[in-house]
């Protein structure tokens, strides 16, 4: 065990429904793996959730994002709970956190892992194995807009999507960087036939970019193609890179076509460091199951594998992996999104074991 100590201050936001329970399975991870590879962690929870715009009015403090700002990661459960419209939970804690600090990449691996059964027929772990990345900070999801004429006949509403050069090519320039260290393939999600303003730009700075990484192979597609084509043909896809709007769909998708949404990791990340990157899972807060102590931890322990990863403990991440390729492969132990009727304490401890 080495004697060099590398530490980190972690915020915490369990947010709601299932959150509160998954957190705490990847710390028991975290902190096991630390012992093992030499890594300390200091914890610091924030009760930001539905609960406290319950509360408070409002889902974080003025100054919350100042508060989570000098932290090395943030770490996050999950946001939405019934009774709070989702586009209040999102614009009130997990856009702002994006934005402020400057998280303009949201990355989600997509890997079908050894022991689970993919809902496409005939396909193993060899066939689904990419990465997609999200633009994170604009794009579709801009607060830019309104309506009138409320409650008659000529009532509208408008709301713009916004593309800026530094944004797209930032984005891009990341997806054909990964690539790089992947199989160095990078497939544009697009809709330029339809959508004939936004779109043929995005084309246009990908061709740009393209030019930067001529030992990168790329593909283009419209995005209702590429979906399909998630489902026909997923062992075409080594790095995707698309606008908010359809990255966020496409990693959805990834996810169900890699066996359970109960398995996928994120990271909403700031790439030069400057800001603390935010970690959380692909699933949401699950309110059917929350409570019960059922939930699928793993993608929480993945989520947190991503974040030592970024923190620059790879040997710490890659054990953490290895540990939950071990247990599914074994198959002893499954959650029951996974056909088994294991806990949420008890697939932790199985992964920690497994370490």
């Amino acid at each position: 065990m080495t004697t060099n100590i590398r530490r980190f201050r972690v915020a915490l936001i369990p947010g709601d429904g299932i959150g509160s329970e998954v957190i705490p399975a990847a710390i028991q991870v975290l902190e096991a793996a630390g012992k093992r590879f030499g890594v300390s962690f200091e914890w610091k929870e924030f009760p930001w959730s539905c609960a406290h715009y319950a509360r408070h009015g409002r889902m974080m403090p003025e100054d919350g994002i100042a508060q989570v700002r000098g932290f090395d990661a943030i770490l996050l459960g999950a946001v939405g709970w019934p009774g709070v419209p989702d586009h209040v939970s999102l614009w009130g804690l997990l856009i702002p956190l994006r934005r402020e600090l400057r998280q303009y990449v949201n990355l989600r691996p997509t890997r079908l892992l050894p022991g689970i059964r993919t809902p496409l027929a005939d396909r193993t772990a060899k066939d689904i194995d990419f990465v997609i990345v999200r633009e994170n900070n604009e794009g579709e999801y801009s607060s830019i807009g309104g309506r009138a004429y409320g409650g008659t006949d000529d009532e509208f509403v408008i709301q713009e999507s916004v593309f800026t050069r530094k944004g797209v090519d930032r984005v891009q320039r990341y997806a054909f960087e990964l690539a790089r260290k992947r199989r160095g393939h990078v497939t544009s999600a697009t809709k330029s036939n339809g959508i004939a303003v936004t779109m043929p730009y995005w084309d246009e700075r990908f061709a740009a970019n393209a030019a930067r990484y001529p030992d990168v192979k790329t593909a283009q597609f419209h995005i209702d193609i590429l979906a399909a084509h998630f489902v026909q043909k997923p062992d075409i896809f080594d790095v995707v890179v698309a606008s908010n709007l359809f990255g966020d769909i496409l990693s959805d998708l990834g996810a169900a076509i890699a066996g359970s949404i109960g398995l996928a990791p994120a990271g909403n990340i700031n790439p030069e460091k400057e800001y603390p990157s935010m970690f959380e899972p692909v699933h949401g807060s699950a309110p059917d199951i929350a409570g019960q102590g059922i939930a699928n931890p793993i993608a929480m322990i993945a989520t947190g594998a991503m974040m030592i990863e970024h923190l620059g403990c790879p040997e710490a991440a890659a054990a953490i992996n290895a540990a939950i390729e071990r247990v599914l492969r074994e198959g002893k132990v499954r959650t029951r999104d996974l056909g088994g009727r294991a806990s949420t304490a008890e697939m932790t401890s199985a992964v920690e074991g497994a370490l």
